[in-house]
């Protein structure tokens, strides 16, 4: 998709993305998830795709504080209108050229064992599962791991 161009997210992307994040979720409310502080400490790492002027997509990510080597992907989005064609690969792809070249090794993101989307998604993109005792459908999972009831897959990838 050649129209689609990759920016650092500015402050000023905030409330634009929060104003459409849980429509693009279903209605899902996952807007408390992003504060600004994502868009305006982490602008280095964190990206928006615009199509003609649209914000279609955003990618929050940063690297580790504690690992030099690592980076977390926080927060991904994309406009339903815009799904299946290719914004949250490239975004991704574009993250971890960044962060590479910042020397980081690893990039690291979680999601919930429920979301078949998101680890099917993770999964192409060459992520791979952390084993820790609990499983769902095949897919192993850390229980509780964001408190009680906040189950989530922890995903890696080796960027060699």
């Amino acid at each position: 998709m050649s129209d689609i161009t990759i920016r650092h997210a500015e402050a000023t992307d905030y409330s634009p993305i929060i104003s459409v994040i849980n429509d693009w979720w279903g209605g899902r409310t996952v807007s408390e998830m992003l504060p600004k502080l994502f868009f305006v400490h982490f602008r280095d790492t964190s990206f928006i795709a615009e199509s003609e002027g649209e914000r279609v997509g955003f990618l929050i990510g940063f690297r580790s504080q504690t690992f030099a080597n690592e980076a977390y992907i926080h927060f991904v989005g994309v406009h339903p209108d815009f799904r299946k064609n290719g914004v949250g690969k490239r975004l991704y792809e574009h993250f971890f050229d960044v962060v590479r070249d910042q020397g980081c090794e690893i990039v690291r993101s979680v999601t919930s064992p429920l979301n078949k989307t998101s680890i099917a998604f993770h999964t192409r993109m060459g992520f791979q599962a952390e084993l820790h005792g609990a499983e769902l459908d095949g897919v192993p999972f850390y229980k509780d791991y964001d408190g009680q009831g906040g189950d989530r897959v922890l995903f890696y990838k080796t960027l060699i």
